[in-house]
């Protein structure tokens, strides 16, 4: 009965000791994106063929050189000013145009200069509604709008406008463009080539 009574309790022991090892050895489950606490950082900034406009805010890097890291409020005069270099015109630039000039302006000072321009905030992107509307003011371009979206979103047309005499002006390169749009007749005879997408910088005027 001895014999077999330290036989049980070595066989514990032994099942105990194999227990621990297959726990040591265990490896932890790898967090995914989901697991709380994961911070997943979302991306930031815009295409490098988007074209910059005056009010955007830009980030400019040169890395390694914090001095030269730094965000710019593009000026209404679609200018803005970078260390070293002065002064640039950005707006009509795209990214990646912008980043290649100061980068090419740097390299008198700095050689062969790593530098990434980034979009931080879009406020050039607006098209403006102003006139006999609910709710005159501007509106962000951030994705495609049309003249009866415009409109709708600027709380539509109030009952003293005159829906035929509807003006969209666009300023062109060396000019300013009016465009008519009837109301009417775009949402009752079907006149859909009036409904044109809008573009940044266009005024809406209803009288």
């Amino acid at each position: 009965m001895r014999h077999t009574h330290c036989f049980c309790i070595l066989a514990i022991l032994v099942g105990l000791a194999l227990s621990g090892c297959a726990h040591t050895v265990s490896m932890p489950e790898e967090a995914s994106p989901s697991t709380p606490g994961t911070i997943v950082h979302p991306t930031t900034g815009a295409p490098s063929n988007y074209i910059i406009g005056a009010g955007d805010i830009l980030e400019i890097s040169v890395w390694k050189d914090p001095a030269l890291t730094r965000q710019v409020v593009v000026l209404p005069d679609g200018t803005f000013s970078f260390p070293l270099v002065g002064r640039f015109a950005a707006a009509g630039q795209t990214v990646d145009g912008l980043s290649a000039l100061v980068e090419e302006k740097l390299t008198r000072y700095i050689p062969e200069p790593d530098l990434s321009v980034i979009v931080q905030q879009v406020n050039s992107q607006v098209v403006y509604v102003i006139g006999k509307v609910n709710r005159p003011g501007h509106i962000p371009l951030n994705r495609n709008v049309d003249v009866l979206q415009a409109l709708t979103m600027a709380g539509g047309l109030n009952v003293f406008a005159d829906e035929k005499n509807i003006r969209i002006f666009r300023r062109t390169e060396n000019q300013t463009m009016v465009i008519p749009f009837n109301y009417k007749a775009v949402t009752e005879d079907n006149r859909l080539e009036e409904n044109i997408f809008l573009q940044r910088g266009d005024v809406i005027v209803v009288k």
